[in-house]
């Protein structure tokens, strides 16, 4: 087969991002017989494109690098049904973004990490929404199968008319990069670069509504850990910026290689975000042996199964009554959620994701 991807979205630093990285990386391994047109746009981040395009070019890979970037794709591909990216290669399937389904005659498949625009729409910019939900009218109309990366993702597809049939759940995982860092010197040299003295608290994800940092922080500042910051990592997004309290360090956008060590010196990983699609933070976090306090809402339980503690993000005494349990765990039972952790983390993996999407595009080229 020749199989078409859309990678545009691999320059906004995002779990989208990290989803479309890794898949393409892992088909590249996993798979030996078919070949790989890789269709990426962009207007201002054309470096990041070619500088992956680079790292994965191989004989079984070619590629289009255009000036389309998802907003003007958007527009000629959801609004104006033209100028598809396909139309001078014969290819048996196309992966579209979870951003613009190019109408074509090829096999389509598409990704749908969640369906946040629709039920936090006030947490989201009009333009957002509006690009989302064309996006999702055709991939109902178009795509000829939809992946959704998590039971949660899917029960919210066929609530928006979409049959079930049409989807198919394939889960994400955490980066192999992800993994316990034990050497003392190493931890030490992450945590004096971000101001870290001794034990803190953890969270990651983009700076949005959504994530719910102000419950997060009120929670925090309950507590009163005096010598235990709450440092809080990842790059502005949208909405009122995050205002820091005494105690409360904004760390801004970090590198996995950083956030490696950053998770695995914390004394608790703290993700109370009100909507996942796939909550990637969540298993990054006990990758790395870091005890976890998620929400009980959404993919997130799915991904936590039974190695994390949850509350309910809406209430802040939730958070706060979570914080003090897990850091009042006497050294067994916190060592036992620890490894309850890194077994539920090993459950998932890119390659098995790999495997199963290469499975479904051979089911939709043969239909």
């Amino acid at each position: 087969m020749k199989i078409g991807i859309d990678i545009s979205q691999i320059v906004y630093q995002t779990g989208v991002s990290r989803y479309t990285v890794e898949l393409v990386q892992h088909l590249l391994q996993n798979d030996d017989r078919n070949h790989y047109w890789l269709y990426a746009g962009s207007l201002r981040q054309r470096k990041i494109l070619k500088a992956f395009l680079a790292k994965i070019k191989t004989k079984k890979t070619s590629h289009k690098l255009t000036y389309l970037s998802p907003k003007l794709a958007d527009i000629f591909w959801n609004q104006l049904n033209i100028f598809k990216p396909d139309c001078c290669q014969n290819l048996d399937l196309f992966h579209a973004s979870n951003w613009a389904i190019p109408k074509t005659k090829t096999k389509l498949v598409t990704t749908i990490h969640d369906l946040t625009f629709l039920k936090y729409p006030q947490e989201h910019l009009p333009y957002y929404i509006k690009a989302h939900t064309r996006h999702l009218k055709r991939a109902k109309k178009y795509a000829d199968r939809i992946i959704a990366v998590s039971q949660s993702t899917k029960k919210d597809l066929i609530n928006q008319g979409i049959h079930p049939d049409k989807i198919t759940v394939i889960y994400s995982a955490p980066a192999q990069i992800f993994k316990p860092l034990k050497s003392k010197s190493q931890l030490q040299a992450i945590k004096a670069k971000y101001g870290l003295k001794g034990p803190y608290l953890l969270s990651v994800g983009t700076q949005e509504p959504r994530k719910n940092l102000t419950r997060l922080i009120k929670a925090y500042s309950q507590l009163k850990l005096k010598t235990m910051p709450l440092a809080i990592a990842g790059k502005f997004g949208w909405g009122d910026r995050t205002q820091p309290i005494k105690g409360v360090k904004l760390l801004n956008f970090v590198p996995d290689e950083d956030l490696v060590g950053l998770y695995s010196a914390a004394k608790a990983f703290i993700y109370p975000s009100l909507y996942e699609g796939f909550g990637f933070p969540v298993l990054e976090a006990m990758a790395c042996g870091c005890p976890v306090i998620t929400s009980n809402t959404s993919s997130l339980p799915e991904l936590g199964g039974q190695a994390a503690l949850y509350v309910n993000p809406k209430k802040t005494t939730d958070i706060t009554q979570a914080i003090k349990i897990l850091l009042g765990l006497n050294s067994a039972k916190r060592h036992q959620l620890i490894n309850k952790g890194l077994q539920q983390a090993q459950q998932f993996s890119w390659s098995k994701t790999a495997q199963q999407t290469l499975k479904l595009y051979q089911e939709v080229a043969q239909c």
